[in-house]
Formats: structure tokens, sequence, C-alpha cells
């Protein structure tokens, strides 16, 4: 009869024990979850910033002979060769810095363009984050034709 009696609310702390270690292990997965979503909206926006660098290069390969009114210093009047261009990376990256592209050496046989693309994500804009950016190097040139 005593040893019932000392094991009186056993049970009972047996469950609070493991329904603590069941929420420790809930919180992990939603963090982890936090961490999954936030990883991929940013490879999202990376992805992106690529391949809108990617088609303005391929724009300007193919148009190269007006190279030098690709020029925009992210500010003033967007140039008419890339109104269509700024207006999908306003669309499509995050945050308020508009794209610059820069022309080096501009004749109508090519030149030397970068061009950069900026993003901040919504919670980095809170926290005062410098926005993340990518650029583009490249040297544009028609090949002289060839004699046989």
């Amino acid at each position: 009869m005593r040893t019932i009696k000392r094991e009186r609310g056993v049970m009972l702390i047996e469950a609070l024990i493991a329904i603590l270690i069941f929420s420790i292990g809930i919180l992990a997965v939603v963090g982890m979850q936090s961490t999954a979503i936030r990883t991929v909206t940013d490879a999202k926006v990376r992805s992106d910033a690529g391949f809108l660098v990617n088609e303005l290069m391929a724009q300007i390969w193919t148009d190269k002979a007006n190279i030098t009114a690709y020029a925009y210093p992210g500010s003033g009047a967007v140039p008419a060769r890339l109104t269509g261009w700024v207006a999908r990376v306003n669309s499509r990256l995050p945050g308020t810095v508009p794209p610059t592209v820069t022309i080096t050496g501009g004749t109508p046989v090519g030149g030397l363009v970068q061009v950069t693309v900026f993003w901040r994500l919504p919670q980095e804009a809170t926290l005062g984050v410098s926005p993340h950016q990518h650029t583009m190097l490249a040297y544009i040139a028609s090949n002289p034709p060839t004699t046989p």
C-alpha cells in the first residue's frame, strides 16, 4: 500500500515531460520551415537577377550598333531601349534601388558593358541591410570579317 502512495502522480509527470519534448520538437520544425522558406525566396530572387541581367546582355549583343543607347546610371529618364527591361526588373526584384547599365568605350562595333541589378528583401529593409547586387561585365564586339 505504501509503494502505491509514493508512485502517485508519476504518470502525470511523465506525460508532462513527453509534452515538453514534443513541443520543443514542433518548435524546431517550425524554425527549420522558416529558414527553408527564407532560403528558397533568396534563391529565387538571385535566379531572377541573373536571368534579367543575361536577358539585357543578349538584347545589347543583338543591337550592338546602338550600344550607347543602353547607358543608364540608375537615375533620371530611362532610355527607350531599356523601358521594358527596367519595368521587369522593378516588378520581379524587391526593393527600390534602380538598376544601372554602364557602357565604356561604346562604338558602333561594340564596347564594355556592365549591368548591375539590386534587390533587398522586405525583412532586410526593416533591418537596414544594404541591398544585394548582381553584376555582369562583358565586352560586346563584332568580329572582323575573315578573308579566305
